[in-house]
C-alpha cells in the first residue's frame, strides 16, 4: 500500500493525500454480510448529545466481521480484499469449504487465493488463527481475545500488531502496540501476522469537507468561547486558562488527567504500563 498525492490545483489538494488502494482487489461488498448502520449524531435514547461533534457524513453499511473464527479445522480461501468505511484496516472476504462466506480483518501479505485456517495447530502464516498457547514465542499477532470464545478485542486497527513475549502458567505475556505488557489467558485465540494498510497513519485529510464526509462536525476551542460556555472562555485577547490545569466544558480535569479506575480488576494483568 502507498499514499497518493495530488497536483496542487486547489488549496485543499496541496495538502491532501489518499491511499492508493493497491491492496484492494474487490470493489463491491458482499450483500449477505452487510447490516444497517443507523446514525444518531452523538445523541442518546433521550435525544441528548452525549458525544459532541458528531453528525452528518456519508451513508455507510456495517460489514459483519467474524472476530470469533469458530469454524475449526475448516480451510477457507481468500476471495478478495475490500475497503471498509467503518475501520482503518482493510477486510478480506473468505469462503470456507462448506461454501460459507465471512469477513476477517486483512493481515499484511494476504492476497486472493490464499488458504487460511482456524485450528489448534496450524502453520505460522498470516491469517491463520490459533490459541496463544500454541503460537511460538516472538510471533507477531493481531485480533487477540480477552476472554476465550468472546471474540477479538485487542489489536484491530491498521498497521498494528502485538508480540508474544513469554508463556507462564495459564497466561501469555503480550507486548501491545502501545508498549504496554499485559497478561492474557493462553486459551485465548489470536491471528498470526500484522494488520495491513499500515500507511493509513500517513494520510493527510487536507480539507475540512473531508472530515464532514466522515461524520465529524467542527470543534471550537474553549478559549474562543464566553465564560458561560466554557471554563477557558472570556478575557480580552488571548487569555490563559485561568485554572490550575485545563478543564473540560463541564469543569472536569482534561489533557493528561488519568481517568482509569484505580481499583479496576484488570490492573493485575498489566505488568508494564505504556508510559
Amino acid at each position: 500500500m502507498g499514499v497518493k498525492k495530488f497536483r496542487p490545483t486547489t488549496p485543499s489538494l496541496r495538502n491532501m493525500t489518499v491511499s492508493d488502494f493497491a491492496e484492494i482487489t474487490k470493489k463491491t461488498p458482499e450483500k449477505s454480510l452487510l447490516a444497517a448502520k443507523k446514525k444518531n449524531a452523538g445523541r442518546n435514547s433521550q435525544g441528548k448529545i452525549t458525544v459532541r461533534h458528531h453528525g452528518g457524513g456519508n451513508r455507510q453499511k456495517y460489514r459483519i466481521i467474524d472476530f470469533k473464527r469458530n469454524k475449526i479445522d475448516m480451510e477457507a480461501t481468500v476471495v478478495g480484499i475490500e475497503y471498509d468505511p467503518n475501520r482503518s484496516a482493510n477486510i478480506a472476504l473468505i469462503k470456507y469449504e462448506d461454501g460459507t462466506l465471512s469477513y476477517i480483518i486483512a493481515p499484511k501479505g494476504l492476497t486472493d487465493g490464499d488458504k487460511i485456517i482456524s485450528s489448534e495447530k496450524a502453520d505460522i502464516k498470516p491469517g491463520n488463527c490459533m490459541k496463544l498457547e500454541n503460537i511460538p514465542l516472538g510471533t507477531l499477532v493481531h485480533n487477540v481475545e480477552i476472554n476465550p470464545g468472546q471474540g477479538a478485542k485487542f489489536v484491530r486497527s491498521a498497521g498494528q500488531s502485538a508480540q508474544l513475549m513469554a508463556k507462564e502458567g495459564k497466561y501469555a505475556h503480550l507486548r501491545l502496540p502501545s508498549g504496554e505488557m499485559r497478561l492474557v489467558l493462553a486459551k485465548c485465540k489470536a491471528t498470526i501476522g500484522e494488520i495491513g494498510n499500515d500507511d493509513h497513519k500517513n494520510i493527510k485529510i487536507g480539507k475540512a469537507g473531508k472530515k464532514r464526509h466522515m461524520g465529524i462536525r467542527p470543534t471550537v476551542r474553549g478559549s474562543a468561547m464566553n465564560p458561560n460556555d466554557h471554563p477557558h472562555g472570556g478575557g480580552e485577547g488571548k487569555a490563559p486558562v485561568g485554572h490550575p490545569g485545563p478543564m473540560t466544558p463541564w469543569g472536569k480535569p482534561a489533557l493528561g488527567y488519568k481517568t482509569r479506575a484505580k481499583h479496576k480488576k484488570s490492573n493485575r494483568l498489566i505488568t508494564k504500563r505504556r508510559k
